[in-house]
């Protein structure tokens, strides 16, 4: 449990938010209704915290391997400013204002007593960006985690706890304060989101697992007096929401979204202002220090950004009709079989070995730096670049899901047919390309895909970077692990022992095909052992080896 607040700990809170962000992006997605039923706020969210995890993480790597990681103030002014720039949505462009404001209070200390103070600083600057502040919305969230922080005087865990709370109560009111909440039977999609970043905070400040779900239900998360009981009912439930996405837009809406960043002096904004407001709706207008997050929904999106123009400089500018947004996402998921289907599979993996064998397995390859996954931003790119109009995805890694589905939502919002198969492990991908056939449909394709990879059931040889605790006990730095399935099943001391004994229990329950992927650090010898450990085990199975100069693991184990 922490005491205070300090660059670590800023790290952390970003990891563990996209992380709830990337489990909750799809429902927080189905319950967007207000202001724009397009079904995207998940997304939005999802990509903008994205983005501010990524500054920090740059923040901290040129820090060097300082003890504070370059110090709370420095951290917490790259995750406001990563929001800023990669900020989506009108959700997306209020949630980076709230963080700015929060960060700008804890650049003073990280106590207790600071996060009190910041808190009602960040809902203030998020009501600040808003033109026309709307309750039942995300404000009213934030408002209700300032109020309840501000007025108690505990530790820094009581403060996060309690701001968390009391978001996740005011969530709950938000249909009795939003007709069309009420209506489409959910909660405020962006108020679910701040509810998700506060867990975060309150997750990392008592130095637990992210919660999870919602689980607003739960009477020991609530106030013990007014717990509405009567609107449990709405969370999750989206059935309404759902059919509202299918809407272009509601009768008498304006017709794009324009979103851009803007370079332009802080006495240039209430003009930009009055002129937005005078154009459409849902303006927002976030940032300070001369860099501008400017959203607006309006009929002339030329005017808009003409009118970004007369302030300063605008660049990074997306325009969105949401007609054509929401038909492009139906014939998505409606679009015939062409007669002669292009496609593409796409796989990520790191080592130059496993690149290569992908290769010549006919797929694209994005090569993953094991400290630094790709963002979702990276995946889009690579799947444009396959220039295909159907691309399917072998991600070979759980942790890349959140960030594909996030990508796999604007690809399909641009047209393109893509399938994201969740392979865990790269022997589980090179198990699904040996199937792959594009003279199939591509539905059958993707199923016969991911039959093959599920299908095989993979383990993996690590060394240890510190001390842990496993499944299999605690382990110390240097320790040799044997996973099966993602989950550490051996301690030891020798690789190949510990190499012979999971392929022994992999075994075990049956297989025709072993494949083996040699690591960079793999010892010399290794394979050959392992090979003759199978064939004395079972004659029966074939066994084929592979260098595939992953850095992350020793051994990669596939049993088909």
């Amino acid at each position: 449990m922490l005491d205070t607040l300090d660059a670590t700990a800023v790290r952390t809170w970003c990891r563990l938010a996209l992380t709830a962000l990337g489990q909750a992006r799809e429902e927080i997605d189905a319950l967007n209704v207000y202001p724009v039923p397009d079904g995207d706020t998940g997304t939005n969210l999802y990509l903008t915290v994205e983005a501010a995890t990524e500054a920090v993480e740059s923040a901290d790597g040129a820090a060097g391997a300082s003890a504070d990681g370059g110090g709370l103030g420095p951290a917490t002014a790259a995750m406001a400013r990563g929001a800023l720039i990669g900020a989506r949505g009108n959700s997306g462009v209020i949630l980076a204002q709230w963080l700015r404001g929060l960060a700008e209070v804890l650049a003073e200390g990280g106590d207790a007593a600071t996060l009190r103070r910041a808190l009602p600083r960040a809902a203030e600057a998020a009501y600040q960006a808003v033109a026309d502040p709307v309750e039942g919305t995300l404000l009213t969230v934030a408002a209700a985690a300032a109020r309840a922080a501000a007025d108690q005087d505990g530790t820094l865990a009581d403060t996060a706890r309690t701001a968390c709370i009391a978001a996740r109560t005011a969530l709950l009111h938000t249909p009795e304060q939003l007709d069309v909440l009420a209506e489409a039977g959910v909660v405020d999609a962006g108020g679910r989101g701040l509810v998700t970043v506060l867990g975060a905070l309150a997750d990392t400040v008592l130095g637990r697992t992210p919660m999870g779900p919602m689980a607003l239900r739960h009477a020991a998360d609530l106030p013990a007096t007014g717990h509405p009981d009567h609107h449990a009912e709405h969370v999750g439930h989206t059935e309404h929401a759902g059919h509202c996405e299918g809407h272009a837009r509601p009768a008498g809406h304006p017709a794009f979204e324009v979103i851009y960043l803007l370079e332009a002096p802080d006495e240039a904004l209430p003009a930009l202002r009055d002129r937005l407001a005078a154009l459409g709706d849902s303006l927002v207008v976030g940032g300070g220090d001369g860099l501008w997050r400017v959203h607006v929904h309006v009929d002339d999106a030329g005017a808009a950004v003409e009118a970004g123009v007369g302030a300063g400089r605008p660049y990074r500018i997306r325009i969105t009709h949401f007609a054509e947004a929401a038909a492009r996402a139906g014939e998505a998921g409606r679009r015939p079989e062409p007669s002669a289907p292009g496609r593409a599979v796409l796989s990520v993996v790191s080592g130059d070995g496993l690149a290569e064998l992908c290769e010549q397995a006919g797929s694209a390859v994005l090569h993953a730096d094991p400290d630094r996954p790709p963002v979702s931003a990276e995946l889009a790119d690579a799947a444009r670049r396959c220039a295909a109009p159907e691309v399917v995805v072998l991600l070979n890694d759980p942790e890349l899901r959140a960030a594909a589905g996030a990508a796999a939502d604007q690809l399909r919002a641009d047209g393109l047919r893509i399938a994201v198969l969740p392979t865990r492990s790269p022997v589980q991908g090179l198990a699904a390309l040996a199937v792959h056939d594009a003279s199939r449909r591509f539905d059958e394709d993707v199923v016969a895909m991911t039959s093959a990879a599920g299908a095989t059931r993979y383990a993996e040889l690590a060394v240890a970077e510190g001390e842990s605790w496993t499944m299999a006990g605690v382990c110390q730095a240097g320790e040799v692990l044997g996973l099966i399935d993602g989950d550490v099943v051996l301690i030891g001391a020798d690789p190949a022992a510990v190499a012979g004994t999971l392929l022994e229990r992999m075994l075990a329950s049956g297989g025709e095909l072993v494949t083996l992927v040699l690591g960079a650090g793999a010892p010399g010898g290794l394979a050959d052992d392992l090979v003759a450990h199978a064939r004395r085990q079972r004659p029966e199975v074939d066994t084929v080896v592979y260098r595939g100069g992953q850095e992350s693991e020793l051994l990669l184990i596939g049993v088909e």
